[in-house]
């Protein structure tokens, strides 16, 4: 399988709560179209340094992770980030790799989107069709 990108629009979670509550218009949101590869292997969305600044993400914690090359580093976990592809969307933190070549759009963003890796059409495609499935989850009250 060769590598293909996707073109997902990134946004600033904490922006769009504020312009939901009138303290900020809808056009300071900030936000980027970008092209970001694909990688089950990647745990959640990885972003550099360049794309965390432009969309103002501020580090909320850090958290040691090992790369595809091997190297374990400590790095930089946002707020929120909403991840849209076509129709679907999640908001998750990102990891920042300062100086990461590609944005890589990890396990985690795929299955909350409902979304698989075609691997023969080298694209994204639903895991349950043409609608995401959204999964509600039911916990037991506490006695």
């Amino acid at each position: 399988m060769s590598v293909f990108k996707e073109e997902i629009t990134l946004e600033n979670a904490v922006d769009r709560g504020l312009a939901s509550r009138g303290y900020i218009k809808s056009s300071e949101v900030r936000s980027l179209t970008v092209r970001a590869m694909p990688d089950t292997g990647a745990r959640t969305l990885v972003i550099n340094e360049d794309t965390r600044q432009k969309l103002g993400l501020a580090i909320e914690e850090t958290a040691e992770s090992t790369l595809a090359d091997g190297k374990t580093d400590t790095y930089g976990v946002t707020e929120g980030v909403k991840i849209q592809w076509k129709n679907r969307s999640t908001v998750l933190p990102a990891v920042v790799v300062p100086n990461a070549k590609d944005i890589l759009l990890g396990a985690l963003p795929l299955e909350a989107m409902d979304l698989m890796v075609d691997p023969v059409d080298e694209q994204l495609v639903g895991a349950h069709g043409a609608e995401p499935l959204h999964v509600l989850y039911a916990f037991p009250r506490q006695a």
